[in-house]
């Protein structure tokens, strides 16, 4: 009853987070296209009142006008809207869900048993914990104290670019070296969704209180909140792309579990800012189709890196195809914990993605997926039991 609680619990908290998160970057992309895509205003009285620019839109049926003001306006409404709640309730059910998915299990999900980091493949579960959330906490320390650094006064904010990127090359070493694949992957895109959502809480939002509290008592708004809003909103916009293929990264093994998954997160994080460029130059007017002709460039350079080479031990001689007895003792020891209609396994009430080997028919069904996840090395997950690679090739030997 207990793991169909979780099971279920996990279940809702992933449809609230992808809810809120398709709202939250939805949003996001909206502003930053209506930000770029605004006009000066044709009527003079308007320029008068201090509109910045407008854009007239069409949808579901009415015409819409949008318009920005650089001062304050004359009479600033009560019902004002405010955007957060999206991003706070995006990093709030995630964080949720990491708790519920990873930390309840960290050794099975966090911790790395093949790090070449003696000390990261020997942590014990409280410890990946404990180095999970000082992760995540010093991903936006370090981002944070860049930003204030390199372009206190949005002056550098070119330089600050650069160096986010090389910071988020240096989060992606780091993750697969000390955790899991899946949990790496996971872990670099939560980096890049807390400094959003911190982002949002701790500048945007601040920034937007002060100029509207200067504005209703007739005072002059400080120029730097609006400038600091609109340096970390940019931020985000181009964070958006690879945290969304970061987060659903963990269903392709293939890519996690790469001798350099690190290149591999690296090149989609760059594709997914270079691509979202696009975009937002083409909000503004600008059609340059060099990113993102750059951005499938890199993703093919991934594509290439991360393809099979050499031939399997049954396919090539050297080894020789194991007996069905041997087979299905292996799968009994290393997957049937998990996969079976009934899972011995604490947390699961039921067998991933619904996959059970509880007889030779069920599992002979699934022989190419067995093969691909066992060589892949992503199952078992965490190798929590222990499977070694001369078993490793014994599967791959397999051959009816």
């Amino acid at each position: 009853m207990q793991a169909y609680l979780l099971e279920f619990v996990n279940f809702m908290l992933r449809w609230l987070h992808v809810i809120a998160a398709i709202a939250w970057i939805g949003e996001s992309i909206y502003f930053v296209m209506l930000d770029n895509g605004l006009r000066k205003p044709k009527a003079a009285e308007d320029r008068e009142k201090g509109v910045f620019g407008e854009m007239w839109a069409v949808h579901g049926g009415g015409f819409y006008h949008n318009q920005k003001y650089a001062t304050a306006p004359a009479k600033l409404p009560e019902d004002l809207h405010w955007s957060f709640w999206k991003s706070y309730t995006t990093w709030l059910s995630g964080f949720a869900l990491f708790v519920l998915m990873y930390m309840t299990n960290p050794g099975f999900y966090l911790v790395n048993p093949e790090s070449s980091w003696e000390w990261a493949a020997n942590m014990s579960g409280w410890q990946a914990n404990v180095l999970a959330l000082a992760f995540l906490l010093a991903g936006w320390v370090v981002y944070n104290e860049m930003c204030k650094r390199i372009s206190p006064n949005m002056e550098r904010d070119g330089i600050l670019s650069l160096a986010v990127a090389v910071l988020m090359i240096v989060v992606a070493y780091l993750s697969v070296q000390m955790f899991s694949g899946r949990a790496a992957f996971l872990l670099t895109g939560a980096v890049m969704a807390t400094a959003m959502s911190a982002n949002v809480f701790f500048w945007i939002i601040p920034g937007q209180r002060r100029m509207v509290n200067a504005m209703k008592a007739g005072e002059q708004p400080n120029p730097l909140d609006g400038k600091r809003g609109k340096q970390r909103s940019v931020h985000n916009t181009y964070f958006t792309l690879p945290v969304v293929l970061l987060m659903i990264s963990n269903h392709y093994s293939f890519v996690y579990n790469h001798e350099y998954a690190w290149v591999l997160m690296a090149l989609f994080i760059f594709a997914g800012a270079l691509i979202r460029q696009f975009f937002v130059l083409m909000h503004a007017g600008k059609i340059q189709p060099a990113y993102p002709v750059a951005g499938a460039a890199l993703i093919l350079v991934a594509f290439w890196l991360a393809m099979p080479g050499g031939a399997t031990p049954a396919a090539n001689g050297t080894a020789e195809a194991p007996s069905q007895e041997e087979v299905h003792a292996m799968i009994d020891q290393h997957c049937v914990a998990c996969h079976s209609r009934e899972p011995t396994q604490p947390g699961f009430a039921s067998p991933p993605a619904g996959v059970a080997y509880d007889n030779w028919d069920q599992i002979l069904r699934q022989k190419n997926q067995i093969q691909q996840v066992v060589g892949s090395k992503y199952m078992p997950l965490g190798n929590m039991t222990g499977m070694t690679d001369e078993e490793r090739e014994v599967i791959a030997a397999w051959s009816e």
